[in-house]
């Protein structure tokens, strides 16, 4: 099951610098005029260089109709779930259900642990994150009439008021590498947004493997998990190699990556307004064409797709 049939989208990743603010926002929103679907921005607490990522992503939100808006991701550690869970519902809300809820277990511990953050274990990291999930769901479900208690080793809640409830489904999207939060996507997220360039094909192979089995020994259908890619190495890594290629060959390169490893949302490294242009423009329907006859031509289609394969990662696709 390497295609898990999910509609194509396509985003942009940019770089929440703060010396220029508004150029940022107009890269959002330049990505909305393209036709992309998603707008995403890294989340950083303690890096003075940038905005803040919550911040950006309300005043994004708020300068633009129709794209979605994520953290890829966000960095839990520094944001209480249960805080977290009512900015988002409120922010989905105001924009009328256009906010993912990107996550990310933690990393550069020094770091959060000087904004005022715990440092946690890689394990503990996971089981922090998977409480962090119960937390936000819980907040979000207003059948629920009772208020919500949680107590668990990482994040605890003693009679909270639920919601506001989000404006549609928020999903819930999780940065992840190793096994056990692979195991973690497969038994509770919405969705494996890793980044090419940390990961190779070959890794996309292995961890939809480990979350397919993951889901299944939840009870859940692997297709409901959208795999996500940041596309940090290949031919979105610059706009020198960007302008050497047509969308047609975006397309072969990339086509893989959807009938073969599953991949339904390509978002790409956007500091660049032509790439976002050309993404949008040439790239994106390019795509859509080809997974679209692929799926149409079934098990013949995804052959031909997986012989103009090449392992793409730290190798480049260039």
């Amino acid at each position: 099951m390497p295609d898990y049939g999910h509609d194509l989208q396509f985003g942009s990743f940019i770089t929440p610098w703060n010396q220029q603010p508004d150029a940022v926002v107009e890269l959002a929103r330049l990505s909305e005029r393209a036709g992309l679907d998603l707008v995403a921005f890294q989340d950083h607490p303690y890096q003075p260089r940038y905005l803040d990522t919550w911040t950006l992503l309300s005043w994004v939100a708020a300068r633009t109709e129709r794209v979605h808006v994520t953290g890829d991701v966000l960095n839990l550690p520094l944001r209480p779930p249960a805080v977290l869970a009512r900015s988002v519902a409120s922010l989905d809300l105001l924009s009328g259900g256009r906010v993912a809820l990107g996550l990310g277990a933690g990393t550069f511990w020094e770091a959060i642990e000087a904004m005022g953050g715990r440092r946690l274990a890689p394990g503990q990291a996971v089981d922090a994150l998977s409480e962090a999930i119960d937390v936000i769901r819980g907040i979000w479900d207003v059948s629920e009439r009772r208020a919500l208690r949680f107590e668990g080793r990482y994040y605890r809640v003693v009679g909270a008021k639920r919601g506001p409830a989000p404006a549609h489904d928020v999903p819930i999207w999780i940065g992840a590498y190793k096994a056990r939060m692979l195991r973690l996507i497969g038994a509770k997220a919405d969705g494996w947004l890793p980044s090419l360039g940390y990961a190779t094909t070959h890794d996309l192979a292995r961890g939809n493997q480990i979350i397919d089995e993951a889901a299944a020994e939840a009870g859940r259908d692997p297709r409901a998990i959208r795999r996500l890619v940041n596309l940090l190495d290949g031919p979105a890594r610059g706009a020198q190699v960007a302008a050497r290629q047509s969308g047609s060959d975006w397309a072969e390169l990339l086509l893989p990556l959807a009938v073969e490893h599953g991949v339904s949302t390509f978002i790409i490294p956007a500091d660049n307004p032509e790439k976002i242009r050309r993404f949008g423009a040439d790239v994106a329907p390019a795509l859509r064409e080809a997974v679209a006859t692929a799926r149409a031509g079934g098990a013949a289609g995804r052959r031909a797709a997986s012989r103009t394969h090449r392992v793409i990662g730290r190798e480049g696709l260039d």
